[in-house]
């Protein structure tokens, strides 16, 4: 078994220390793209936000925000809510390729209809 090596966040699903591993770790958890995604145009209190990813449970969304939380991903606003960091907006921006990739997909995939 691998041990991380020092000084690197231990995230489950990561015993390697390989940031990207741990980052794939963490975006791979259930419903935490669709809160990035919910947040990037501002700040929600936890009721909007709940609301928008269509009536998740809140002991997820809960868990989710901690976890993004702890990775300086997302920070509460009071008394505006919940927002992405600084990180977190990089985060989003390094993701917008695949969101350019997926627009483009669609359009394939709805020529062949």
């Amino acid at each position: 078994m691998a041990v991380p090596k020092p000084g690197t966040a231990a995230v489950r699903g990561s015993r390697t220390g390989r940031p990207i591993m741990a980052l794939l770790d963490l975006l791979g958890r259930r419903w935490l793209l669709r809160i990035l995604w919910e947040l990037r145009d501002d700040s929600l209190s936890f009721r909007l936000l709940r609301e928008r990813c269509d009536d998740m449970s809140p002991a997820v969304l809960n868990q989710r925000l901690r976890e993004m939380r702890e990775a300086g991903i997302v920070m509460l606003e009071e008394p505006s809510g919940y927002a992405l960091t600084k990180h977190g907006r990089q985060l989003l921006e390094a993701l917008l390729p695949l969101q350019r990739w997926a627009d483009q997909w669609q359009k394939r995939m709805a020529a062949k209809d």
